[in-house]
This record gives C-alpha cells, structure tokens and sequence, in this order.
C-alpha cells in the first residue's frame, strides 16, 4: 500500500471541490493500492482530515506531508492559476515534499484548470518532486457532477484516473525503495 495525500486545492465557502475531491477519494479507494489521508486547508490546522485511520493526536501539516509518500492535488483554476491557499499550503513546508511523486486532479471552466497544473509542475519541480504527465481534468465542472458529487458520465474520468493512479503507483514504489536505500539529500 502507498500512502497518499489527497490535497483540496480550495477553502472557498461552498467550493466545488469537495464534490471533485469526493470522486477521486473514491477512485482512490477503489483502486485498492493506495492508504488514503486527506489534506484539507480549509479543516482546523493541524487536523488530519478524512484520514482513514484513528489518530489520538492530530498530525501537524509538517507530519502529515512527511508521512505521505505521494499525492494528488485537486486543483481548481482562479484567474488563469491556481488558488493562494494552495501556494501557502504547499510553502509551509519544505524537505517533507523532496522525492515524492504528485499528480493532478484539475477543473474549471474551459481549461478544465489545466493552466493552474501547469503551475503547479514548476512549483513542485523545485521541490525535488516527481509530477505525474498523466492527469484528470474536468472542463466545464459543474455540469459534470449532479448534486450528489457524482459524475454524470463517469467512463473517461475513470480511464484517465486509472491511468494516472498506475503512474502514481509507479513513482510512488520506486521512490520509496530508492529513499531507503539512500536518503534524498538535496537542500530545502
């Protein structure tokens, strides 16, 4: 198993991100390789949220990111880039992130939050990350989802999850293996 963070890029008041972040919870569940730890901004700070496992104490964020050895970003796009939160997320903490794979879970309006990805590769490139080429998008979001948070038409988002979840998986192994035999070493 791999334990992953699954990251909501949002703390908007009533986001559509939970309804984006719910589905890939539940394709990451599904595909039965993975340990499942959300990693929620807008939550209490320092909560594990939607952790499938019982804490007596809450994981800081520095703890939560050390312990993940991969992760998905479910991203909107706001203005053409992704959301501050996001960025303050990802800038609270340093070496916990190094020699770690992430993929991307993006939606939005005609990009399908594509332009915010794009971003997001350079920033996690210098932290010594791995981004995944593979990713979901959803163009045009909120006609995708009822209002139940599923999908409408769920057979190309599965394929393109599936895909890059096996990517995902790939790095995710191979990373960790490499990271006991010899700790990553690059500066913060």
């Amino acid at each position: 198993m791999v334990r992953v963070g699954l990251i909501y890029g949002s703390t908007r008041p009533g986001r559509f991100c939970d309804r984006v972040a719910g589905w890939a919870a539940e394709e990451l569940r599904k595909d039965g390789r993975f340990e499942l730890d959300a990693i929620d901004p807008a939550a209490s700070p320092g909560v594990l949220a939607g952790s499938n496992r019982m804490q007596e104490e809450p994981l800081s964020l520095a703890e939560q990111i050390g312990l993940a050895e991969a992760f998905v970003v479910v991203t909107p796009e706001y203005n053409h880039g992704y959301p501050a939160p996001l960025k303050s997320l990802i800038d609270s903490v340093g070496r916990e992130w190094q020699a770690k794979p992430v993929a991307f879970v993006s939606y939005g309006g005609v990009s399908g939050g594509l332009r915010a990805v794009e971003q997001l590769r350079q920033v996690f490139a210098e932290l010594h990350m791995v981004t995944i080429r593979d990713a979901v998008s959803f163009a045009g979001a909120w006609e995708q989802f009822d209002a139940n948070g599923r999908l409408l038409h769920p057979e190309r988002p599965h394929r393109a999850m599936t895909t890059m979840l096996t990517g995902l998986h790939w790095w995710a192994v191979a990373l960790r293996d490499a990271r006991a035999v010899a700790p990553y070493a690059a500066a913060a």
